[in-house]
């Protein structure tokens, strides 16, 4: 049994990948903004899920939330505060907190947790493809996607020899829980008893 963390893990590819490591035997900590989701969330995934609170957007409270986990085998970081914002009418408060939520906030979880790593402890950060394919409204989006690449690389050596990858996944389409899509329209899942 491996110990995973995903912060960002209550919705979105970030529950996804919870799920799936707690299908398999893991023990899970789920990490989101709003402790009480966070909470509901692991319980909905089961297993042995555990929610915390954490706002990587204010970093000096990482640590903290992070105390109560004791060793970490696999760790994966989704969070994002992704908001359009354009040059010409760029919202200051937002690109603050989308800039510090996914390069400072992404560091400190790292750093937080890193003594704590096994000797096959990894990392997977997700940035997303806008930093090779800019979009109208991408221009803090695609320079901390950007910047996500640059963080791979020197915690690959600082952390050495624990591994760190980076995905930088196209823009995906997320369904509510219970929920799949098909041509837009988000439908129940229907799952058979086999």
């Amino acid at each position: 049994m491996s110990t995973t963390v995903v912060i960002g893990g209550t919705a979105g590819l970030g529950r996804f990948i919870a799920q799936r490591h707690a299908d398999r035997g893991d023990k899970v900590f789920i990490a989101g903004r709003d402790a009480a989701r966070a909470a509901s969330v692991a319980k909905e995934i089961g297993a042995d899920t555990t929610g915390l609170g954490l706002d990587l957007a204010r970093p000096e409270s990482i640590a903290g939330a992070l105390a109560a986990i004791e060793a970490v085998d696999h760790m994966v970081i989704t969070a994002a505060f992704q908001r359009p914002n354009t040059l010409k009418d760029l919202n200051l408060p937002e690109a603050v907190t989308a800039v510090t939520t996914k390069v400072v906030g992404y560091a400190e979880a790292v750093r937080a947790l890193h003594d704590r790593f096994t000797p096959v402890g990894s990392v997977v950060l997700f940035g997303g493809l806008a930093k090779e394919r800019p979009y109208p409204g991408s221009t803090i989006i695609t320079t901390f996607n950007s910047a996500v690449t640059g963080l791979v690389k020197t915690l690959a050596v600082e952390i050495a020899p624990h591994r760190v990858n980076a995905l930088h996944p196209a823009l995906v389409a997320t369904a509510p829980a219970g929920r799949t899509s098909t041509s837009g329209t988000w439908l129940p899942v229907r799952r058979s008893a086999a």
